[in-house]
């Protein structure tokens, strides 16, 4: 038996969205830039796909413009944003555990003149509105925070944020990469003027995603050569890749909330399970604030990248945190900003859970773990404190 648990780093093509796809691949293959009539065939797929996108997060169609992934909506909304202002300098407000596609573009920014706020989050990872408020000055040009973190599955105070970005007319973008298909969305209710998607995290293909961008929101676009997506991003639409959004967004607008609560089931089982008949485990991530499927828990002892590998010589996937991250040595910078000490951050595992995850699965992984924790703490390089004393790792 083969167990993925990885649903944060990607997710499998749902078989009607491959079949959604697959025209476009072959028979309907135009440039929806042209005006004959394989153009207008493929212009028309990319337009239905932008009203399904839309309707998911509550935008209107003319707002959303697809981009090549959740990374690309990101720079173009941070950067763009910026940029637009005309301004060599300004300050930005994000938080110390956005993913890397979000941060890495503030540390450009930065770099080139423009001070950036990253705001501590508590043991939970839960953001303060107040650290926010405060944080706000009068070269305040973008306020950046992510929805749902992509390793513990916090789900953040967007609202009270949005209200405060608002309030001072700045605009305000969030990273929900993690978060849409899997929480009902409303950008107008979340108070965004600018909000990142990715189709590979629905089960859509990966190579594509979207950026919300509100009407009158003013962004400097980061890809020139053309006038394609309403002149915000140049080049030649992904016309399969889109479509595959597009049905992704209709399959998810319609299973999330039952859907969202079978994994939910599955996960507290999980977790249950763990603590049952592994012990000597926390939790990471707020207990209750989280999307459906993900759990990230800490292994007394051991190192996450031995249980990974362990787990993966038994035929299940997990991870130790972001994909993007994968091989680097240093530990979460999510955990980390959580208050975990390093040498625990390192062993932690997120199990993200599918729409393929069945009970049988839980209780197979909650086996595997009983087991291969077990051999791994009798042979640990970890000593009673929690100290590394050996980098050896035990497989």
């Amino acid at each position: 038996m083969r167990i993925y648990l990885d649903h944060n780093a990607t997710t499998p093509i749902h078989p009607d969205v491959l079949s959604a796809m697959l025209p476009y691949l072959h028979q309907a293959f135009g440039n929806p830039s042209s005006i004959h009539s394989y153009g207008r065939e493929t212009r028309q797929a990319v337009d239905e796909s932008r009203e399904k996108v839309a309707q998911l997060i509550g935008a209107q169609p003319s707002e959303i413009v697809f981009t090549g992934g959740g990374t690309e909506a990101n720079n173009l909304a941070i950067k763009g944003a910026t940029l637009a202002k005309q301004k060599k300098s300004g300050h930005i407000i994000t938080s110390a555990i956005e993913h890397h596609a979000a941060m890495v573009p503030c540390q450009y920014l930065e770099k080139r003149g423009f001070e950036v706020s990253f705001l501590p989050v508590d043991h939970d990872g839960l953001l303060d509105p107040d650290d926010v408020r405060r944080a706000i000055t009068d070269k305040t040009i973008l306020i950046s925070i992510m929805q749902a973190n992509h390793e513990v599955g916090t789900i953040e105070p967007l609202e009270e944020i949005g209200k405060l970005a608002l309030e001072r007319d700045i605009p305000f973008h969030t990273d929900a990469v993690q978060s849409v298909g899997k929480v009902p969305i409303d950008v107008g209710t979340l108070g965004v003027n600018l909000l990142s998607l990715s189709a590979h995290k629905l089960y859509g293909p990966k190579g594509v995603g979207a950026l919300y961008i509100r009407k009158g929101t003013k962004i400097l676009p980061q890809v020139f050569g053309g006038h394609q997506e309403l002149n915000f991003r140049a080049g030649t639409e992904n016309v399969a890749g889109i479509v595959g959004l597009g049905k992704a967004a209709e399959i998810a607008l319609h299973k999330m909330q039952a859907e969202g609560e079978r994994l939910c089931r599955l996960r507290d089982k999980l977790w249950e399970r763990i603590k049952e008949r592994v012990g000597s485990v926390r939790l990471n991530g707020h207990p209750k604030r989280r999307i459906p499927n993900t759990l990230n828990v800490t292994f007394d002892l051991i190192e996450g990248e031995s249980l990974v590998i362990n787990l993966d010589l038994r035929g299940i996937a997990v991870s130790t945190g972001s994909a993007c991250t994968s091989g680097s040595l240093e530990p979460s910078h999510v955990l980390l900003a959580m208050g975990v000490s390093p040498p625990i951050a390192r062993g932690s595992i997120r199990f993200s859970l599918g729409i393929e995850n069945t009970q049988e699965e839980i209780e197979e992984t909650a086996n595997a773990l009983e087991e291969v924790v077990g051999r791994l703490r009798s042979t640990s390089p970890l000593n009673e404190n929690g100290v590394v004393t050996s980098m050896r790792s035990e497989v």
